[in-house]
């Protein structure tokens, strides 16, 4: 078995993950709890493969692993502008920790980056050699640069003391363990849509995302970190769909009686958001399975369950 440490695993992502490895691997679960929730790690306490430490990655930490997965950012606009600075901390401060840890255990690290590293996007779709359109100065951007930073910490790493890197620049996902308050498009429309609430679109909705279900993704960070690419792969689901269509498909799902209303567009908020996975697919084989349809399904029950 190898021992494997998920900073952030008690998030959305970081539980998903801790569920897919604890089968067949020691996981120890770093979390802060600002944003990560302990109810989505609770199956898993017992386990004897598992072992839960509360704690803040802006600060050193030492234990003997063979892998670090580091998922540990408040990634939606709503909780990583609460605190800019920690936001900041946690991707600039928190992997040059991790990757000390790695060096000092000769362990492998991936880093879980954004698509927000290419902004709002002049070049579309977005490919991993795309440097971005990002506002270095915006409300965004302590999340966006600090994600861009942490890449550049990664490649210095790497060149200098040969550890061993995986960079995936992930897509917009969702699915089971979302916060019921996070501020992500599905999440917010399956929310209102439930409690037959206004829909809230901003701008015209007109602006597109592609959505990558999380037992897709977490298998594609799987085969990213056994491969042996150092240089950054973009996982996501290259569907595209604008917000306005993903709010009707929600609604007729639900049976809502929800309405919608459009409210003014945020600052910087991207006008298209879809991967090419050229290289995902080349290099890992890999590339999302779950449709928009089966994946909505699933994450609506979900969601009726815990509200």
């Amino acid at each position: 078995m190898k021992t494997i440490l998920i900073a952030g695993g008690a998030g959305f992502l970081g539980s998903n993950l801790c569920k897919k490895l604890i089968k067949d691997n020691i996981v120890i679960c770093l979390d802060n709890l600002i944003t990560g929730n302990m109810a989505n790690i609770i199956p898993y306490l017992e386990s004897p493969n598992f072992k839960f430490i509360k704690h803040d990655i802006i600060n050193p930490i030492d234990i003997e692993i063979d892998e670090i997965y580091n998922l540990a950012c408040p990634a939606s606009p709503i909780h990583y502008q609460k605190d800019p600075i920690h936001t900041l901390k946690s991707s600039v401060f928190g992997i040059y920790n991790l990757l000390e840890l790695a060096k000092k255990y000769n362990a492998k690290i991936l880093q879980a980056s954004t698509s927000e590293v290419y902004g709002n996007p002049l070049e579309h779709p977005q490919k991993e050699s795309y440097f971005g359109n990002v506002n270095i100065n915006g409300p965004r951007s302590c999340y966006d640069e600090g994600k861009r930073c942490a890449e550049s910490i990664m490649y210095e790493y790497n060149k200098q003391y040969n550890t061993q890197i995986r960079i995936a620049r992930i897509f917009n996902t969702y699915g089971k363990n979302m916060q019921k308050d996070d501020g992500r498009v599905i999440s917010n429309f399956i929310i209102q849509a439930l409690k037959n609430e206004d829909i809230t679109i901003y701008g015209d909705g007109l602006q597109t995302r592609s959505y990558c279900y999380v037992d897709d993704l977490i298998d594609g960070l799987i085969k990213l970190m056994a491969s042996n690419i150092t240089t950054p792969t973009n996982l996501g689901n290259p569907i595209e769909y604008t917000i306005l269509k993903t709010a009707k498909i929600i609604i007729s799902k639900t049976n809502s009686q929800s309405k919608l209303i459009f409210k003014n567009l945020p600052i910087d908020d991207p006008q298209k958001r879809k991967p090419d996975i050229s290289k995902a697919k080349k290099e890992l084989n890999w590339e999302p399975k779950i449709s928009l349809n089966e994946g909505l399904d699933n994450t609506i029950s979900y969601f009726k369950e815990i509200i």
